[in-house]
């Protein structure tokens, strides 16, 4: 009997983790079936991947159904039945269940819950060819790690590594699928060392946790972040962490890590009490605030803060209180995604709340927000993504958290500019941002300081030139062969008279102001000139490194 489990991705370097728990089960369970797993992406050709998925007419196959595949699975289910006239189609997933079957033949199988809760009936009854419409399998059964060796090897060897260390969520939010079933399963710590090694063995670009909150336990977190730190070389682990859960031996522990080794994804949400009270949001925001801001002060970790646009209860006000109070902690993204009412949720009940009819069943309208409404936060939202959640641009930014900017109000400035020069439909490139951004902050007193810090930001990044916007007509060569002539034969530790050719080659030059410089933290108040070296430097954004030289007059 050939199975073939399939997968689709958002993007290549994804992975299913589900696919590798149903292929160890049925190997467990039907050891006499042939499975393959083959993962896609929802951009793939359709036709192409409808081919590969009928080649060799298999007896089963099993789709993984997730709110962002659920459309082209349905679409493919349509044609695979006519091409495989015997072949049942098994789906599983958190989204399986809302999945359109009508017309399909009784060949299409639902399976819900998790794989390793499934009565043995269903291995027995897969093996006769003989399935009935539905299954579930019960919560709470042990799911030790599904990847071998091989897997890490081949199948993922190019992609981010899921793993999970406990399953379920101690928190029942109304919009999330994990409060309808509150059960929770930890792994022993043990165990957790043990397939971790055996993933780190293998160096993986990054391991995502998918525990939904990992710091429930704040102990048990610590414990598995030690085992972590002297093992991950280059391996980069994301967390999704609770904002409030974090205690002083965490960050004791957490402020001698190398940059870049963790990565914490934090769901705020909302910062409005009565919104996160009607949503079952269970956080202390002040807390939350204040371990995030301590969190960006270590600058040793990237930071993605979560906000919920079209939360029940949110008005526009409140979410614009919720964006300035987020940029205020300093987080690297805000990223502001749209509510999904997925349907079994509590919040699917909810009154007043307009969404999608399809999947990913985004709000369309709230008690609070009309259409109209919601949709300008939208793409206040996007304005959001393309001007602040990148590397670009951390000087201006840190300015107008310096100066207490409403922040909220400097983004609606920048999308009226936006929707003027047709912006969401050009690429989003460091200069066309920064043309932007120059262009809307024209009329301000701090005008000059600003391009000055979108300057340094720019030849930080590694450029050798300054865009239009930036002031390309500057010549900078001209400061580079000042500096020259003013500088000794030998300079340590940047040169000595071997390679000070190369110093000046290979480096960029630019004069700043003294109010600019206090800004960056560069000398001590006057003018003068930084040097922008070919080294980069071992924080978190990989920055080229620079050498501040005071004005000598």
């Amino acid at each position: 009997m050939q199975i073939k489990l399939i997968a689709f991705n958002g993007r290549y370097i994804h992975s299913c983790l589900a696919l590798f728990y149903v292929r160890e089960e049925l190997r467990r369970c039907l050891p006499e079936a042939v499975v393959e797993l083959k993962q896609f992406t929802i951009n793939d050709p359709y036709y192409a991947t409808l081919l590969k998925i009928s080649q060799g007419t298999p007896a089963v196959v099993m789709f993984s159904v997730y709110i962002w595949n659920s459309e082209l699975i349905t679409r493919l289910l349509a044609d695979l039945v006519s091409l495989l006239p015997e072949t049942w189609f098994v789906l599983g997933g958190p989204q399986a269940e809302n999945l359109e079957l009508a017309g399909l033949p009784p060949r299409v199988v639902r399976v819900l819950g998790p794989v390793e809760g499934l009565p043995e009936r269903f291995y027995t009854e897969l093996g006769a060819g003989q399935l009935a419409l539905e299954y579930r399998g019960e919560p709470g059964h042990p799911f030790p790690s599904p990847y071998r060796n091989e897997d890490l090897a081949g199948e993922l060897a190019h992609r981010q590594v899921y793993y999970e260390s406990a399953r379920g969520c101690p928190f029942a939010c109304s919009y999330c699928l994990s409060s309808v079933e509150r059960s929770m399963v930890w792994k022993e710590l043990a165990e957790v060392e043990r397939e971790l090694a055996m993933i780190l063995a293998h160096r993986p670009g990054i391991i995502k946790f998918v525990d939904r909150t990992f710091n429930a336990q704040p102990e048990r977190a610590l414990a598995i972040w030690r085992f972590l730190a002297p093992k991950v070389g280059a391996t980069v682990c994301h967390f999704e962490m609770a904002p409030d859960l974090f205690t002083e031996a965490m960050f004791t522990f957490l402020a001698g890590l190398e940059p870049g080794v963790f990565q914490f994804e934090l769901g705020i949400q909302s910062t409005h009490p009565a919104t996160l009270a009607k949503v079952n949001r269970r956080m202390d925001v002040a807390l939350a605030g204040q371990n995030l801001r301590r969190l960006a002060a270590l600058g040793n970790l990237h930071l993605h803060a979560d906000l919920i646009l079209g939360l029940p209860g949110e008005s526009a006000a409140t979410f614009k209180d919720s964006l300035r109070e987020v940029f205020a902690m300093g987080p690297h993204q805000i990223q502001m995604g749209l509510l999904k009412i997925l349907p079994g949720t509590a919040i699917s009940a909810e009154p007043g709340l307009v969404h999608a009819q399809r999947p990913p069943y985004e709000v369309l309208a709230t008690d609070r927000l009309d259409h109209a409404a919601l949709a300008e936060l939208y793409w206040l939202g996007e304005c959001v993504e393309a001007f602040h959640n990148n590397r670009y641009f951390p000087s201006l930014f840190n300015w107008l958290r310096e100066k207490d900017e409403d922040v909220a109000a400097f983004f609606e400035g920048l999308l009226v500019l936006c929707r003027a020069r047709d912006f969401f439909n050009r690429a989003a490139t460091q200069e066309l941002l920064s043309e932007l951004l120059v262009a809307g902050t024209a009329e301000r007193e701090d005008a000059e300081l600003i391009r000055e810090l979108l300057c340094f930001d720019w030849l930080r990044c590694g450029h050798r030139h300054l865009p239009a916007p930036l002031g390309a007509t500057a010549d900078l060569a001209v400061w580079r062969e000042a500096l020259a002539r003013r500088l000794p034969l030998n300079f340590a530790p940047h040169y000595d008279y071997q390679s000070r050719a190369d110093f000046f080659r290979k480096s960029m030059f630019m004069p700043f102001s003294g109010a600019a410089l206090r800004c960056l933290g560069l000398g001590e108040g006057g003018a003068g000139l930084v040097a922008f070296l070919p080294e980069k430097t071992a924080s978190l954004q990989r920055f080229q490194k620079t050498v501040f030289f005071p004005d000598p007059n």
